[in-house]
């Protein structure tokens, strides 16, 4: 065996994202796989892609000429399981079976786990995940809503937001379980956690677009309007969930859910633009309030991540209004690939163990 190479797959809706990492952390390949719409709406489930997924993901490591004997582990982004802490865990058959019939519901990350387990099984090696969107952390208070109906779930950006939150804690030499954090993911969707000593207490839901609302979600609408507009008779329950999210947010308002294009706009003197995008950054603002409170206003500091922080603008517009709260520190663009191959790294060389899959 020449290397010893670790294979990280982040399914999403439109593409796959692949890196091959060694067990020294040194980055040996990595590739975003563009999919048509064409090859992906022929199948009529999410889950019934991962053969297809997995044939592109070998192709593209062969054309590589990565041998795939050289790999001793296999990472996938971890999807819609149900309800479980953060950590590294071994891909089981009880993970492969909730993930293919989501409780949560359907997401291109439940393809992680089950091409990472495929490909691992022919390899004859172990599978992961890490840190998955449904990481559940949440204090009792966190969860009540004002109906015993509605309960507040946990479903966010825990793997970027946990990478971010570790990778600063190492830049000012502390332990994550030291410090109480406010952590920002500014993508597709937005969600604002906060994280006391090392757990992720409250957070927004951001899957079906809980609080701020961000380039293709709703955030929270008015609940009375909402309720209204459900039963007019004007719209599907399909149309209504598609407003809240996919078509939702700046998609509604603007006509395109591409930040660098509302940026260009907005440079170009698009006032209206500006308007709803300096809106997005006052919910988010807003959003971090509202953490600080959690924390009852011991922070020690605010992170912000995703790809929209490389929009300069947009995160002054956030630091404006709570600057005052914590110092503030920028991490664009995300770690996620790089999240996960440290976390099998971290499990071969001993310094954490891998969880069992088991939820109640």
């Amino acid at each position: 065996m020449s290397d010893q190479l670790i294979l990280a797959i982040n399914p999403g809706s439109t593409s796959t994202k692949i890196a091959v990492t060694d067990i020294k952390n040194e980055l040996h390949f990595q590739k975003t796989i563009k999919h048509s719409i064409e090859d992906i709406e022929n199948f009529e489930k999410i889950a019934d892609q991962y053969e297809y997924r997995k044939k592109v993901i070998l192709d593209t490591l062969s054309t590589a000429n990565i041998e795939l004997t050289d790999f001793v582990a296999v990472i996938g982004r971890g999807g819609l399981c149900k309800p479980i802490p953060s950590g590294l865990y071994e891909v089981n058959q009880k993970m492969m079976d909730d993930v293919r019939n989501s409780p949560m519901g359907e997401h291109a990350s439940n393809l992680g786990c089950i091409i990472a387990d495929d490909i691992a099984k022919d390899l004859g090696v172990k599978a992961f995940i890490a840190d998955p969107v449904v990481v559940d952390e949440l204090e009792p208070l966190a969860r009540i809503t004002g109906h015993p109906n509605f309960e507040r779930i946990s479903i966010f950006h825990a793997l970027n937001q946990k990478a971010v939150a570790r990778k600063y804690a190492k830049s000012i030499n502390k332990s994550y379980r030291e410090l109480n954090l406010i952590v920002v993911h500014l993508g597709g969707g937005i969600t604002v956690g906060a994280h006391k000593q090392g757990l992720v207490v409250d957070v927004n839901q951001g899957l079906d677009g809980e609080g701020p609302f961000s380039p293709e979600r709703s955030g929270t609408l008015p609940t009375g309007e909402l309720v209204n507009l459900c039963f007019s008779g004007k719209y599907t329950h399909a149309e209504v969930k598609k407003m809240v999210k996919g078509k939702g947010g700046c998609s509604a308002y603007v006509g395109t859910n591409d930040a660098l294009e509302i940026e260009n706009r907005i440079k170009a003197g698009d006032d209206y633009a500006k308007l709803i995008y300096e809106a997005m950054a006052y919910q988010v603002s807003k959003e971090i309030g509202a953490r600080a409170t959690v924390l009852k206003g011991q922070v020690d500091a605010i992170l912000i991540s995703g790809g929209i922080a490389y929009d300069l603008n947009f995160v002054e517009w956030i630091k404006e209004r709570v600057h005052f709260i914590a110092p503030i520190f920028v991490y664009p663009g995300q770690d996620e690939m790089q999240s996960l191959a440290d976390n099998v790294t971290a499990y071969l060389k001993g310094t954490i163990e891998a969880l069992e899959y088991n939820p109640q």
